[in-house]
């Protein structure tokens, strides 16, 4: 998803005040996406409750992947203008993405991605703190706009155990969720993925997909942790953030009950690692929760995943920037040495 090199957003007329440091203790317009830059490859695992026709025979299948995972993140040169009516102008950095997700067993394609993450300075109205948001368009019909928060802290994350069980529309923290036969690998089941898909899948993986996640990290040190968490109805921030989906997911109520399957709802969380090693290196790690609506239940997808660089970048800060300042410039450079694997091309710094 490479933009052309002498493509650069230039905001007409320029902004009256810029923001070239979005999140002002990290100085760098990426802020914490910084280090995504590059192309990062690995392994994962994808679980995800899909609707069944006829429903009258049996309303779902547990389809279940051990998963080849590759994203390639590429700057967006030039700052990102959003024009105010009820505050001034703003502008945002960013870079594009393609994720592409198969079958580890089958090697059948199973999900591609193309989308942007960008950093978003604090706003007056709404009142709002620096965010970070994840555009992304799914090809099976659902776009998505997840909006949320960033933090760095020393050591490395803490990631939760998660599950796969249904619940009621409207009701996430029923006290009796539904856990239908097939979340039981011992249990024969014509309405899950047959066995030779299934190949590595174990039952502690599918009672907690986020073990595959803890299980990466035995044994490493991980020295600090970057905490990318959105969701397309978060709470902080209050507002932004939504999915859409077509005709076919959203159905027609008053002809049999729809939807078919509706996307109503996704949240994530990017984990951008530092290990120790020789020499150290990034990690990525993610966990997304999208919850698919049919037949009167809500049907957790889950799909998580480790990935480490397989093409190492360090994007420049002024072919991210092109007009800042030299001052913030030197800073920025000071602070952020270019990384000695392939930086991103593009001309000179302006004088």
């Amino acid at each position: 998803m490479e933009l052309k090199r002498d493509f650069v957003f230039t905001p007409l007329p320029a902004l009256d005040h810029p923001v070239h440091f979005p999140f002002p203790t990290i100085p760098n317009p990426l802020g914490p996406l910084a280090d995504l830059a590059g192309t990062w490859g690995g392994k994962g695992f994808n679980t995800i409750w899909r609707p069944h026709f006829p429903a009258s025979q049996h309303d779902h299948f547990l389809e279940l992947n051990l998963t080849d995972d590759q994203i390639q993140f590429d700057a967006i040169s030039g700052p990102i203008p959003n024009r105010g009516l009820l505050q001034p102008d703003i502008n945002m950095f960013g870079l594009t993405y393609l994720q592409q997700i198969s079958d580890a067993n089958v090697h059948a394609g199973l999900h591609i991605e193309p989308g942007i993450w960008a950093t978003v300075p604090a706003t007056t109205n709404p009142a709002e703190a620096p965010t970070v948001v994840r555009m992304a368009s799914i090809p099976h019909g659902t776009t998505i706009l997840a909006q949320g928060t960033a933090k760095t802290a020393v050591g490395g994350p803490n990631i939760p155990h998660t599950n796969i069980f249904a619940f009621p529309i409207g009701d996430p923290n029923t006290t009796q969720p539904i856990t239908p036969p097939e979340l039981t690998l011992s249990t024969p089941s014509q309405f899950r993925s047959p066995p030779g898909q299934m190949a590595g899948i174990t039952q502690a993986m599918v009672d907690n997909p986020n073990s595959i996640l803890q299980a990466a990290l035995a044994g490493q040190t991980v020295l600090s942790t970057t905490t990318l968490h959105v969701s397309t109805n978060p709470t902080k921030p209050g507002l932004g953030g939504g999915t859409d989906n077509t005709a076919f997911l959203e159905g027609a109520p008053g002809q049999g009950g729809g939807p078919n399957a509706v996307a109503a709802e996704v949240s994530a969380t990017f984990w951008i690692e530092t290990v120790k090693g020789t020499p150290n290196f990034l990690q990525l790690q993610y966990s997304q929760r999208v919850v698919l609506n049919f037949n009167g239940l809500s049907w957790p997808h889950v799909t998580v995943a480790t990935l480490r660089k397989t093409v190492p970048v360090k994007v420049p800060i002024w072919l991210i920037d092109p007009d800042i300042p030299r001052d913030l410039l030197e800073k920025a450079e000071a602070a952020s040495p270019l990384h000695p694997g392939g930086p991103v091309e593009g001309g000179e710094p302006k004088p």
